[in-house]
């Protein structure tokens, strides 16, 4: 039996803020659904070149009441990166919170806007631990 992998789906409260973090991470929109009956939207984002891998946002117009508040039964989602000190430097000066800093220059994790849990890892090898990197404790948790 085979099965093929089609999406991740995480509940956003503010579509925009919620976009504006995943393009931070170099995913971009490449599908969007409007259901007026429903009184939903769903924005799918995936990294360039990959729009077989998205993650689905979906904003619920009316707002989430009575759903789960905290995404951590959810996990995390995770992305390759081409150089993690770069991309966390990035997120750091858009005011993104570097929660467990990539001091082994392999690993990162930050929090989106609706506190997802996303993972950076490294393309290919670690690259040498470095500051202000290696010094920086965790914040928050992930």
């Amino acid at each position: 039996m085979k099965i093929r992998y089609l999406h991740t789906m995480v509940r956003v409260l503010d579509l925009e803020k919620s976009m504006a973090f995943y393009e931070l991470l170099g995913l971009k929109e490449t599908k969007r659904i409007e259901n007026e009956a429903g009184r939903f939207t769903l924005v799918f984002m995936a990294p360039e070149g990959q729009p077989e891998c998205p993650v689905e946002l979906t904003w619920n117009w009316d707002g989430d009441a009575g759903l789960p508040s905290d995404s951590r039964h959810f996990g995390h989602l995770a992305y390759e990166v081409e150089d993690i000190y770069a991309m966390c430097a990035a997120l750091q000066a858009a005011g993104v919170t570097i929660n467990r800093p990539p001091r082994d220059g392999h690993m990162a994790f930050v929090r989106s806007p609706d506190n997802v849990s996303i993972e950076l890892l490294q393309a290919g090898p670690a690259k040498a631990p470095a500051e202000p990197w290696l010094s920086m404790g965790n914040t928050g948790s992930w």
